[in-house]
């Protein structure tokens, strides 16, 4: 059995067979790096980017450098755009993605597996985090000292969206990758 998200440093050993013939560094200048490789490592870069702005700008409307309209308005821009796009990204790699690379190489099928049960964390960290901005959003209408302490666990769920992002895309690129290489696939 795998450990969970939280508890993983690395993706492990046994799942990093054709990582260690196919290193991360090696991934650009490959003959089968293609360019639908490079788009769907593009997305995973958008959500890191949208991670990273939601926690920076929580931040700063904590730290009292943005104001209270300006972050309402960017947290239900980039909020959004994080939540819908990350649902149908990883809605896709479930439905068609993984089994197809489950279908070229078996011996992956724990690692797959493995990244599945993320994407079912996944979607219960970005389920509390909608509800804590939706209601941020209503407090800062309704009562803007009680919008204040909710953005501080806004702030708490945003660094752990981004601790999640972190760990399991570098994780699922690991995995992922070779395979693509390896298989030649998505050419």
């Amino acid at each position: 059995m795998t450990q969970s998200i939280h508890a993983r440093q690395g993706l492990p050993d046994e799942m990093q067979i054709l990582l260690r013939d196919y290193p991360r560094e090696v991934w650009p200048d490959h003959p089968n790096f293609a360019r639908s490789i490079q788009n769907w490592m593009g997305a995973h870069a958008m959500f890191r980017q949208l991670g990273d702005i939601t926690t920076a700008d929580t931040e700063a409307f904590l730290q009292k450098a943005m104001d209270p309209e300006r972050y309402a308005s960017r947290l239900g821009h980039y909020g959004n755009l994080l939540v819908r796009n990350l649902h149908g990204h990883h809605t896709w790699e479930d439905r068609d993605y993984f089994p197809e690379l489950m279908a070229a190489d078996d011996r992956f099928e724990a690692g797959l597996a493995m990244l599945e049960t993320d994407h079912e964390v996944l979607d219960q960290t970005l389920d509390d985090f909608t509800r804590t901005a939706n209601r941020f959003l209503k407090l800062s209408e309704l009562d803007p000292k009680q919008a204040y302490e909710e953005a501080s666990h806004l702030r708490d769920q945003t660094e752990a969206i981004g601790r999640f992002l972190a760990r399991h895309l570098t994780d699922e690129e690991e995995l992922v990758v070779p395979i693509l290489l390896h298989h030649k696939m998505r050419g």
